[in-house]
């Protein structure tokens, strides 16, 4: 008898799983509604529709876009919009479910959403790709809106992606509308600061995480895994609080410094060398991915790619905190044995959900069409941010629990509950 080989468990699927897993984790301890906990699991609203797009030698051809509403119980729906050939109906339920739970935790007035289209841009043109995004955006139109669903750039899509959902929604309806997407082109009504916010909430959440730890910046050593947007602005953000930056990577490598490694210059050098990036900058110690992941340092900033830690390097970390600057940069299973060595983990819902926040500003400066300078939006995220984090890590004591578990108690309490104060309709 010949055994079949198990179907592999697509990407998309296994995150629609975990964020289902975390949400039934987290009703447990709420003692959660049966009735609230079934509606929680299932997106308020899906829609697949067909994007064609005309090529240069006029071949036609046709893709399939998406875009999901996990739940307005709180606001507007909230999220980005990826093009890439793996997206699936199943990744981007499982990435609208995690932007409710985002904007919730930071206390947002909004939803979550997600959308994307199953392409590969890098095989388009850059005319191709606008014809692409207008016509998804032309499909999509029906459910989005500026107090009903509020796109923003994801994978493989940015400012210009946003700035042409602008111009196709202000064609179709005959209404400038900017507050329809955020992160857009600061011309067309973009947030100062939104580009470093991912980065800069990151940086606030690890110094809150040292507070409560009892921790002084000024002796703390820290290791930051990718210097691209995020790793480099959390970096800066660390350094000039006091810590000790020791350690970085990126695509080139890794580098160390017992002594510190100076954030400015190395953010200089890879701006001056961009295809190079770290290589060559003087006074470093060229270290593998894995000798940072292992290094003896008090906090340990994955930044740069999902699955880094995982059962097999996970007994060779050493630091005493993990901040996910990245998205799921801890697989389960490493999470639960970290967890049972005392590692504080800060979750990625939590510690990178600057960017979501700085985008909630957006908004409200495109809507109200008076801007802030950067100081302000600095200051604003700051706020958020440690709140959030305060929050989270005193929930850990009334539930016992890790911060994970507690950034998702907080999430799902506040989406119920206001689901509860709103009541069902009709």
């Amino acid at each position: 008898m010949t055994l079949s080989t198990p179907a592999p468990i697509h990407p998309g699927h296994e995150l629609r799983d975990s964020a289902l897993r975390q949400l039934d984790s987290a009703a447990r301890a709420l003692n959660l509604d049966p009735g609230m906990h079934k509606f929680l699991s299932t997106p308020e609203r899906t829609l697949i529709v067909s994007v064609p797009v005309m090529l240069e030698d006029g071949q036609l051809e046709v893709y399939t876009g998406y875009r999901v509403q996990h739940s307005t119980g709180r606001g507007p729906g909230k999220g980005g919009i990826r093009f890439h050939p793996g997206v699936t109906l199943e990744e981007v339920e499982g990435l609208a479910m995690l932007m409710t739970w985002k904007c919730a935790v930071t206390d947002l007035p909004l939803g979550g959403a997600k959308g994307g289209v199953a392409v590969d841009p890098h095989r388009l043109t850059r005319r191709q790709v606008e014809r692409l995004t207008k016509r998804y955006t032309a499909a999509i139109l029906p459910i989005i809106g500026p107090e009903r669903d509020i796109p923003a750039p994801d994978v493989n899509t940015d400012e210009s992606t946003m700035a042409w959902i602008v111009d196709t929604v202000t064609m179709m309806t005959g209404q400038h509308s900017p507050e329809v997407v955020t992160g857009k082109p600061i011309e067309l009504g973009g947030s100062r600061g939104r580009t470093e916010a991912t980065g800069r909430g990151v940086a606030f959440v690890t110094l809150e995480a040292l507070k409560r730890a009892g921790r002084l910046p000024e002796n703390t050593r820290v290791a930051v895994q990718g210097f691209g947007n995020v790793g480099s602005v959390t970096a800066k953000g660390l350094a000039e609080a006091g810590c000790k930056i020791v350690a970085v990577s990126d695509v080139s490598g890794g580098y160390a410094a017992p002594y510190g490694i100076d954030i400015p210059g190395a953010i200089e050098h890879v701006r001056r060398h961009p295809k190079r990036m770290l290589e060559g900058l003087p006074g470093l110690s060229k270290i593998s991915n894995a000798e940072l992941i292992a290094m003896d340092v008090d906090v340990l900033v994955p930044a740069a790619l999902e699955g880094q830690i995982t059962s097999a390097n996970v007994h060779e970390v050493r630091a005493k905190i993990i901040v996910e600057g990245a998205n799921g940069p801890i697989t389960a299973d490493a999470d639960r044995k970290l967890a049972d060595r005392g590692v504080v983990i800060m979750p990625d819902i939590l510690a990178n959900a600057g960017g979501v926040v700085v985008s909630y500003f957006e908004w409200v400066q495109s809507r109200a069409q008076f801007y802030w300078e950067l100081d302000e939006v600095e200051r604003r995220l700051e706020i958020y941010m440690r709140r959030a984090s305060d929050l989270v890590l005193a929930k850990t004591k009334v539930y016992d629990c890790t911060p994970r578990e507690a950034a998702f108690i907080v999430a799902v309490e506040r989406v119920a509950s206001a689901i509860e104060k709103r009541g069902i309709f009709p």
